[in-house]
């Protein structure tokens, strides 16, 4: 008979999470950065009122997850962070980096609210989110603040870093193309700078202005970086055809 605590943990999603982010291009590195808000739909088999009841009686909750889009069949030891520049390394227990040996993630974020709709069952309402639309979600916990908040906490080697936020200019003419739900939260993704940490050295050393675009919901934001300021250059919106091929490729069709 096989010894049972040896076995591997199978895991099944219970909900799905709906977010802003279309790709992964933009989203954000930590959950709670930026304050865009989602929701947290879940599976046919887990829509029991009962197994949220109390949950609304907290502010935050903790969801488990998976790195979806990131999944290898290997794993390294080291892995690069990008608050590090993308070349020093850590050990991948060390960071919350995608490439892991089980591709588990955990963020907290904050519950808005839960409802029964008709059509989805439970939904959650939350902010926050640090995921692509669609990731599936392995567990929800509340967020205990005297447990999960302790006062000697320290940032380990983070401290060590400084950080900066980049200055954002957005023309007033390509912010009013979006809707109102989404302009804060563009501002908050574009001031954590979202290049790849190896192409902010290398565009550095360059001196170049390579245009870059991310997605958010159907717009297509396209940006530059000159200096420590990033610049939005145009705002467009996807006709259903490019949208879905956006969401099953990741790409869009040339750069404008």
């Amino acid at each position: 008979m096989a010894d049972s605590k040896n076995e591997p943990l199978a895991l099944r999603p219970i909900a799905r999470a709906q977010t802003p982010y279309t790709t992964k291009f933009g989203v954000p590195r930590q959950a709670g950065l930026v304050r865009l808000e989602g929701r947290i739909v879940f599976e046919p088999e887990f829509r029991i009122d009962e197994a949220v009841r109390g949950l609304e009686t907290f502010s935050h909750i903790w969801l488990i997850w998976a790195f979806s889009r990131n999944i290898r069949e290997s794993w390294t030891p080291t892995v690069r962070p990008p608050r590090l520049g993308g070349s020093a390394r850590q050990g991948v227990f060390a960071t919350r980096s995608s490439f892991r040996p089980n591709n588990l993630a955990l963020s907290c974020v904050e519950l808005l609210g839960v409802e029964e709709s008709e059509s989805e069952g439970l939904v959650l309402h939350v902010r926050g989110m640090d995921m692509v639309d669609g990731t599936p979600i392995y567990d929800i916990k509340p967020y205990i603040p005297y447990a999960d908040a302790p006062e000697n906490a320290t940032n380990g080697w983070l401290d060590e870093q400084q950080w900066r936020p980049l200055c954002v200019d957005i023309p007033q003419s390509e912010l009013e193309k979006l809707p109102e739900h989404l302009r804060e939260g563009l501002h908050d993704i574009l001031a954590q700078d979202p290049r790849p940490a190896y192409r902010r050295d290398l565009e550095a050393e360059e001196n170049t202005d390579r245009t870059y675009w991310l997605a958010l919901e159907r717009y297509i934001v396209y940006f530059t970086v000159t200096d420590h300021t990033v610049t939005v250059t145009r705002v467009r919106t996807l006709d259903d055809e490019e949208l879905d091929i956006l969401r099953e490729t990741g790409q869009i069709a040339g750069t404008y």
